[in-house]
């Protein structure tokens, strides 16, 4: 691995008039004279006064390493002082720098320059936009004529500027927006789930563990987490996707794991396996309940030790990868039926987060309405519109308790591709969406298995609940709701976490609130308990 340094020139610390500039310790030029560091490059940051100095610098270094390439970035600094002009300047050439973290280290040398720029180099590598070590060097005990100094790695406490810090929100912000494509969401508790998948991804290499309804955004969601690591620097490698429910059977092993040639019949050559492709990258197992026990058995060592045997193979492969798995199904109800192993479950189970259904954010219809409008006029190379009261039949509909939008994400892109293909002078007239709402109907009435999609239908769970005479005595209006509080009331773990997603809305404007008592109340005008709720 070749060392990359970058740092500020010393505008003070590396000067020296003629010959006498070798009787001084320069840090810049000192840092290249160590026997047991050899600098491969030197990205030296100066501003433009001090270009005559960079460039005594750059040639000092060369009679002292001529190993060492030199190469002078000139950032345009009025006020190596000003905060908000150092960072912006150091952020851009972060961003525009082509790092190669595959083949090269980098250390970020913050001995010289401003405090100012201290810090942000410090800031900046903290956040991964330079993927780098930070380095400090010293001069020696005793001023000797030659004598490189010393470095080490340090840190520094930076909690008290706070302007930085308002800085490095918003850049959250734009993680956050990046995991939503942008989508501006308006679940208050979708949008505090994905804050904290941001948090987590950025901060862990652990397993994410995303569950939910066919169709909810699980695979999407996994090539927005590697986006954002990847523009971190936090991986090097690429997107490896596995629908786990296509490889069963012997097939497999093979396809996660590799194979040795000649491990069985029709194995000519060798296979790497998902795995191993997914090395420095990020793999996605979408649908990991469908795999068989002897895949998941493997598949922990690997997670655990980062090493596992290809078949046929008596030689261990390595491969280190982040690992995001995905599942429309209750994992926990597998592990009772022994369907999926309880150690492999623990592993993956650290950091889980359940995707709403469509259905379940009524709020968010519009603005993925909206993207969808504009992703698919970008692959048309057209645009095509709604008429005013088009939009708002198609709205009105789609938040109805008859959407059940059964197949969530999937069924809104597919309804949105079909009015799109069939407007006339690229706008979408009412007679489109009527015609648009029939098939939708028609296609969720015909749909099959309601409760294996996600999706339970009007009564069902209120009908096996409640007593037969309050049963008798409730509107069919207030029963769509209360089934969908008892649906809810399945998928939650406790009371408190069911209350929070039903009053997700109405609990921002109470100074103080219990959920918990309100969804107890509720189901208690029907004689209901959280307890038998979620049992049902």
């Amino acid at each position: 691995m070749k060392k990359v340094v970058i740092g500020f020139i010393g505008t003070q610390l590396d000067r020296g008039k003629g010959s006498a500039r070798w009787e001084k310790w320069r840090p810049t030029v000192a840092l290249c004279q160590h026997e047991d560091l050899l600098v491969d490059r030197f990205e030296l940051l100066y501003t433009a006064r001090h270009r005559m100095l960079a460039e005594q610098v750059a040639a000092d270094i060369a009679k002292v390493s001529p190993e060492t390439e030199v190469r002078l970035n000139l950032l345009a600094l009025e006020d190596p002082w000003d905060f908000s002009e150092v960072y912006a300047s150091l952020h851009e050439f972060a961003r525009g720098y082509r790092f190669d973290t595959e083949r090269e280290d980098y250390w970020v040398h913050i001995t010289t320059g401003t405090h100012v720029a201290q810090i942000c180099l410090f800031l900046l590598t903290e956040a991964r936009y330079l993927p780098a070590c930070l380095l400090q060097t010293s001069p020696p005990l005793r001023q000797a004529s030659g004598h490189p100094g010393s470095y080490a790695a340090i840190d520094l406490d930076l909690s008290r500027y706070d302007q930085l810090a308002a800085r490095f929100s918003r850049e959250q912000q734009d993680a956050v927006s990046l995991l939503k494509s942008g989508i501006a969401t308006r679940n208050p508790a979708f949008n505090r789930m994905i804050g904290e998948i941001e948090r987590v991804v950025l901060r862990s290499r652990a397993p994410l563990l995303l569950t939910g309804p066919t169709g909810a955004g699980k695979s999407f969601l996994a090539r927005r987490v590697f986006e954002l690591k990847k523009g971190r620097h936090q991986l090097s490698g690429g997107f490896v996707e596995v629908n786990c429910a296509t490889i069963r059977g012997d097939g497999a092993m093979s396809a996660l794991f590799g194979h040795v040639k000649g491990a069985f019949t029709g194995a000519q050559g060798e296979r790497a396996g998902w795995l191993r492709s997914a090395h420095q990258g990020l793999l996605f197992l979408d649908e990991i309940g469908e795999l068989g026990l002897d895949e998941q058995a493997m598949l922990l060592k690997a997670i655990e030790e980062k090493r596992f045997f290809p078949v046929g193979g008596d030689k261990e492969m390595q491969s280190d990868f982040q690992l995001i798995a995905g599942t429309n199904r209750d994992l926990r109800v597998e592990v009772r039926a022994e369907r999926f192993r309880e150690d492999l479950f623990a592993r993956i189970n650290l950091w889980t987060y359940r995707l709403p259904g469509l259905a379940e954010r009524p709020e968010d219809v519009e603005p993925n309405l909206d993207y969808e409008l504009a992703r698919q006029a970008r692959e048309l190379g057209s645009q095509v519109r709604f008429n005013k009261e088009a939009r708002l039949a198609w709205l009105d509909f789609a938040v109805s308790p008859q959407a059940c939008w059964r197949g969530n994400f999937r069924d809104l892109a597919a309804s949105v591709t079909r009015m799109m293909t069939l407007a006339d002078s690229g706008r979408i007239d009412a007679r489109a969406v009527d015609a648009e709402i029939t098939r939708l109907s028609e296609s969720w009435q015909d749909g099959g298995n309601e409760q294996e999609s996600g999706k339970v239908p009007g009564q069902r769970l209120a009908q096996a609940l409640l007593d037969p005479a309050v049963l008798a005595a409730t509107d069919p209006f207030d029963l769509v709701q209360l089934d969908y509080v008892l649906g809810v009331c399945q998928r939650s773990r406790s009371q408190a976490e069911a209350g929070r997603q039903l009053f997700a809305v109405s609990r921002l404007g109470k100074s103080s609130s219990n959920d918990s008592d309100r969804l107890a109340k509720y189901l208690g005008k029907f004689g209901l308990t959280f307890g038998a709720a979620s049992r049902a």
